[in-house]
């Protein structure tokens, strides 16, 4: 019979990967809680008119690669592809925004039918910040330095944030003018993805990693060159504070986000160990959306660190990280004996100890084997006897010294006792 694979794109995390995945994740879960940024968690599996709506149904994310059926109910269901949208719609649905102004983040998988590579899954994880209904650009600095500081606080090194605004509606509308009459008159000079997106999202031109398309546009009008002075003033307050806080940064004119609510300041944190999938982190303001899908005009800014690609830049680090050892190993050997020590290792797990509770049957030499390759300090030794007695065998494991590596025969309550 031929062995069951995991679908392409889909990837297991192994032990080994998981440990640096909780390590990002705890680390991010502490690092939210100091700047009191709540956790918010969304389904998985959202109607489609949302992310249509929200995310743009000119978009490749949209048009290309969403998974999208019907279900039982003759309803349009799609895998969330991103996280914004659905917090924007929990956060309106259940009245968070009519409360107060937000500050949220959240963590998970979401999904795009793309081509996998190193860094890029079809099921892929993203931790990602909203702040909802701040609309001064302290806000958009604040964000930003939220996600640079966890970023060197997991110990990356070699990050660099670009910026740019996009200005706002208006400004977008006069740019678009003006971009897609420039580009048509380099329009055969344009790879051919580009030239589909000319009519129909001109903006992502800007974004292409095409080498011809990529050398054309450094001749390309800029996003600068339509900007509204209230739009100038508003980037030059970003990037004024991002200076008083000693953050570095480049703007960067052909830096547009892939999706089509953002406005205003957009930006990216890359590293430059990851080649061609160089972006860790991306955001920007987004201060339309949240009337886009249904609520009240909210200003919002937001960003997501894709996990994937932190864990690759994290597992190449000096320092691996390594499972924790246990403190007590218990060996154990007959039917009173198989009993009783489940009792013991249940009693001092609950007492907050890290136990291993070998499960083998095996006897006793090949089961304290394995309690010193497993790092443990002490061995816990049960046979029948200590069963009946309700006593059990203590041996330390990693002392030397005969004295004190003699077994000791104590009570699990004087055992509970000694170790709380």
């Amino acid at each position: 019979m031929e062995k069951l694979k995991v679908l392409r794109g889909m990837v297991d995390l192994m032990p080994e990967q998981t440990l640096v995945w909780q390590k990002i994740e705890s680390t991010a879960r502490k690092h939210f809680k100091r700047a009191v940024v709540n956790e918010i968690r969304t389904p998985l599996l959202e109607a489609t008119e949302l992310f249509a709506r929200g995310i743009g149904e000119a978009t490749d994310v949209v048009g290309k690669e969403m998974y999208t059926f019907m279900d039982k109910g003759n309803r349009s269901c799609t895998l969330r592809p991103e996280g914004t949208a659905s917090v924007v719609r929990a956060s309106i649905q259940n009245g968070l925004i009519a409360q107060r102004s937000q500050r949220l983040w959240y963590s998970g998988p979401m999904f795009r039918y793309e081509r996998p590579q190193a860094g890029r899954q079809r099921q892929f994880h993203q931790i990602g910040l909203e702040f909802l209904g701040f609309e001064h650009p302290r806000s958009d600095v604040e964000a930003i330095t939220l996600a640079w500081d966890l970023l060197n606080e997991l110990g990356l090194k070699g990050l660099s944030l670009e910026i740019n605004s996009l200005g706002d509606t208006t400004d977008r509308l006069c740019y678009r003018k003006i971009l897609v009459d420039w580009l048509r008159s380099h329009q055969e000079e344009l790879d051919t993805d580009s030239q589909n997106r000319l009519e129909t999202n001109p903006l992502r031109i800007l974004d292409s990693k095409n080498p011809t398309t990529s050398e054309l546009l450094k001749r390309a009008p800029t996003l600068n060159d339509a900007l509204s002075i209230e739009s100038l003033k508003r980037f030059r307050t970003v990037e004024n504070e991002l200076n008083n806080l000693g953050i570095p940064f480049e703007v960067n004119p052909l830096l547009v986000r892939g999706l089509d609510y953002y406005n205003h300041t957009a930006f990216e944190i890359k590293s430059d160990q990851l080649g061609a999938q160089s972006t860790i982190c991306g955001g920007g303001r987004y201060d339309g959306l949240v009337e886009q899908l249904g609520g009240s005009s909210t200003p919002a800014i937001g960003w997501a660190i894709g996990m994937e690609r932190l864990v690759m830049l994290l597992s190449t680090k000096q320092d691996p990280i390594t499972h924790s050892k246990p403190q007590f190993y218990v060996v154990n050997k007959g039917d009173k004996a198989e009993s009783f020590s489940l009792i013991v290792a249940r009693m001092l797990r609950l007492n907050k100890h890290i136990v291993e509770l070998d499960l083998t049957r095996a006897a006793f030499n090949k089961q304290l084997k394995r309690a010193d390759r497993s790092g443990a300090r002490w061995a816990i030794l049960i046979g029948d006897n200590e069963a009946i007695e309700g006593e059990v065998i203590l041996k330390d494991l990693r002392s030397s010294s005969k004295e004190s590596s003699n077994d000791e025969r104590t009570t699990l309550q004087i055992l509970l006792k000694r170790f709380h």
